[in-house]
């Protein structure tokens, strides 16, 4: 009799698994899809209720065929990818591959890789779920119609290489929605007045102005500021009034996908896709060890807060034994989740509860540890007692005007014990008052401010927004965010997106012709159609007709009527240089950039950036960023542009009647032994810069800093790199790091 066989997603859960299953079971894994929609072709028949042409993904064909080969051995096949549709999907697909070499194929899931959770997966087997493998597959339609069908025409009307996408493109908008409202906010002028007053007995505290003759004041000029101040000139104060209560400060559930990547971007400063990489690799286990390969968080794509009572159960003898009885409520703590999420999961937590983050900080790299740590934290605080805090409210009086201070002390921390609130949430120190006490006024305080406009979208602030409104899904978001980034329709400035003028026209595109894909509320209710797909209470088929009946007379009225841009998007400004022509953004390979209408009977190009209100700047020409005449067309000069994601090259001003271009050299030669190259600036998709051979890739040295031609005094290495750091500030250093050496610069 044959072994059985469990197939999972990916190559690191085998040793996990089979650490406790023992020598019964073989564990391959299908290394993620195995079969998708073909790449150079729509791969749809729409005329035969959209039935998909799936094929064998390339290079997949060795996994497929050891898969196939080990179920025709196996007694049972057990299908165990992840929790999740798209797991479904790929046991669906594993299934059909593997069907013919072995028809005894079962199902099981997973939230945790521990021995109880897959034995009693292995206990419990069950079918395949259609209906959620229905609506993966709904999805995976909808998106390919939508991707298929609008990018080749963004290619054709605007540039090569752009994307469309379902869910895309309506986060894009509301990136752009968000820069229009603050470029054309009003700001307006407001005053704050408060006061530093002290007592008998300190500290002294202070209070802001809560009421003017018992209304609230609304100070919005210098004049009306200087009145207010005469009028308040010379006034005694007193406690009008104070008013103490006790107030309790509940936990926040335990994560889902969303609160992860918020709080991992707020606390770590991790981006959604790192988040969701290092939570995979503490989801599929890893070495501690004499424990061996250890699974230490349970599944990561979930948007269910519920937690099992062996989890909850384990918790509170953790935090009963450790913090004592005090830190546990007195009834356990049941969170609800919200109606669309999936139960069937468990919230974001650690697999084993009383395993802290600093018993194993030693056997974790820094990101493992520090993502764990958070997930530990949040889940432990999130089964704990309230913290309780002891609020005082005063009212100070001073003639016409009421002042206002807020006092907090902690009674007990409770959950606080171990999810700290942050210092800027915390309130006053009061001393005791009592009403009718009189007070002595140190410092009347006056200041101006102007109303700011709405925030950019942090990734944080995104996810949360997306989440909201009922876009995407928790495996989602990384992938959109990505996405955005990579088309570069926005750019990451000081961690809050900023739309390009290409993502701009873009959105501007598909919100002018396909209306009703760019809208939040018709994403949002497909996703709940897909939902409803999930729990076989919809059919796929029908969803996708009823999606077309509208978006194919869209697309093609787009096609006859989307405006042409590949002559560059007018900006109604006179070209300074012929007056004749009116500049225009190209959107060129190497990002956009101002040109003349009448190319190319003027070759007027320039670099160029905005206000914050959206006005074009011709960027001025900088006599430090002219290198000299250009090798290729003799007539143009050499000049510093940049990147889309960044970095820095050295072009032809006369682009793009001459495409000459070239990496800017720090002078110094390559120190590999042999090599004739120089070290050359270059930057990474992200627009982090470094520094690597110019002739790459016959060779491949790399350093992130920059090089200095000045040899180590203490090693072999050829150069020294600049560095700053708090200790040291500006100094050179040897990139040999057994080495050590450094020394000061006259920076």
């Amino acid at each position: 009799m044959g072994k059985d066989l469990i197939i999972v997603e990916s190559p690191a859960k085998i040793k996990t698994i089979k650490k406790f299953l023992g020598s019964g079971y073989e564990v391959e894994a299908s290394v993620g899809h195995v079969r998708d929609l073909p790449a150079k072709t729509l791969g749809v028949d729409e005329d035969h209720d959209f039935a998909p042409d799936y094929q064998i993904i390339p290079g997949k064909v060795k996994v497929v065929n050891k898969l196939k080969s080990a179920a025709k051995q196996a007694e049972t096949v057990y299908l165990a990818p992840d929790p999740d549709r798209e797991g479904e999907a790929i046991a669906w697909h594993v299934a059909e591959l593997i069907h013919k070499a072995n028809t005894n194929i079962k199902r099981i899931q997973f939230n945790e890789i521990t021995a109880k959770a897959v034995r009693e997966a292995l206990a419990n087997p069950t079918e395949l779920r259609k209906p959620l493998f229905d609506s993966q597959q709904a999805r995976r339609i909808l998106d390919r119609l939508v991707g298929y069908k609008i990018s080749p025409l963004l290619w054709k009307k605007v540039k090569r290489g752009l994307s469309a996408g379902r869910v895309q493109s309506v986060a894009l908008r509301l990136i752009v929605d968000r820069e229009r409202e603050r470029q054309a906010f009003v700001s307006e002028e407001y005053w704050i007045f408060s006061v530093t007053v002290h007592g008998q007995t300190p500290p002294a505290f202070s209070a802001e102005l809560w009421k003017v003759d018992g209304e609230k004041p609304h100070i919005g000029s210098e004049h009306e500021a200087t009145a207010l101040r005469n009028r308040l000139a010379g006034q005694t104060f007193q406690v009008h009034e104070v008013v103490q209560k006790e107030r309790q400060r509940q936990p926040r559930p335990p994560f889902i996908t969303s609160t992860l990547q918020q709080d991992a971007s707020t606390r770590l400063g991790f981006n959604a896709k790192r988040t969701m990489s290092v939570a995979q690799r503490l989801y599929e286990g890893v070495d501690l060890g004499e424990r061996g390969i250890t699974a230490l968080i349970t599944y990561m794509r979930t948007d269910s807060v519920r937690v099992s009572d062996e989890a909850r159960d384990s918790a509170k003898a953790w935090i009963t034994n450790t913090l004592g009885s005090e830190y546990y409520p007195k009834t356990p703590r049941i969170y609800k989740t919200k109606g669309s999420a999936q139960d069937a999961h468990e919230a974001i937590r650690p697999v084993d509860p009383g395993l802290t983050p600093e018993e194993i900080q030693h056997l974790l790299p820094p990101e493992q540890f520090k993502l764990y740590r958070l997930i530990w934290q949040r889940f432990m605080a999130s089964q704990m007692a309230s913290a309780r805090f002891w609020d005082t409210i005063v009212t100070l009086q001073s003639g016409p005007a009421l002042w206002r201070a807020k006092g907090e002390q902690l009674i007990f921390p409770g959950f606080l014990r171990l999810w700290p609130q942050k210092s800027d949430d915390q309130a006053e120190d009061l001393p005791p008052l009592a009403k009718g006490q009189e007070l002595i006024l140190d410092k009347l305080n006056t200041e101006q401010k102007f109303t700011q406009p709405p925030a950019r979208f942090s990734e944080a602030s995104l996810v949360h927004k997306l989440e909201e409104l009922g876009i995407g899904r928790p495996s989602t978001y990384a992938a959109i965010i990505s996405t955005l980034t990579d088309r570069d329709y926005v750019h990451l400035e000081d961690k809050h997106f900023q739309p390009t003028d290409l993502g701009v026209v873009v959105c501007d595109l598909l919100v002018e012709h396909f209306a009703q894909l760019m809208d939040v509320g018709f994403t949002a209710r497909m996703e709940q159609e897909l939902d409803r797909v999930a729990e076989g209470s919809a059919d796929w088929v029908a969803l996708l007709k009823e999606f077309t009946r509208d978006f194919d007379p869209a697309l093609e009225k787009a096609k006859a009527d989307m405006a042409q841009l590949k002559a560059g998007m007018d900006t109604g400004l006179s070209c300074p240089e012929c007056a004749a022509g009116n500049l225009v953004v190209k959107f060129g390979k190497n990002g956009t950039f101002l040109a003349c209408s009448q190319y190319p009977t003027c070759s007027f190009t320039s670099n160029y950036t905005r206000s914050p209100d959206g006005e074009i700047i011709i960027s001025k020409d900088d006599p430090a960023q002219e290198l000299g005449p250009c090798p290729q067309c003799k007539t143009g000069r050499l000049v510093i542009k940049k990147t889309r994601a960044g970095g820095r090259f050295v072009a032809c001003s006369a682009y793009p009647d001459c495409r000459y271009a070239t990496s800017i050299s720090t002078g110094v030669p390559c120190p590999q032994e042999g090599c004739t190259g120089e070290l050359v600036e270059k930057s990474s998709r992200r627009g982090k810069v470094f520094y690597s051979c110019s002739t790459y890739p016959a060779c491949t040295f790399a350093l992130w800093d920059y090089p200095v031609a000045k040899p180590c005094p203490l090693c072999a290495s050829k150069i020294l790199v600049r560095k700053e750091t708090k200790a040291r500030g500006v100094h050179l250093a040897c990139p040999v790091k057994e080495c050590g050496y450094w020394e000061k610069t006259g920076d």
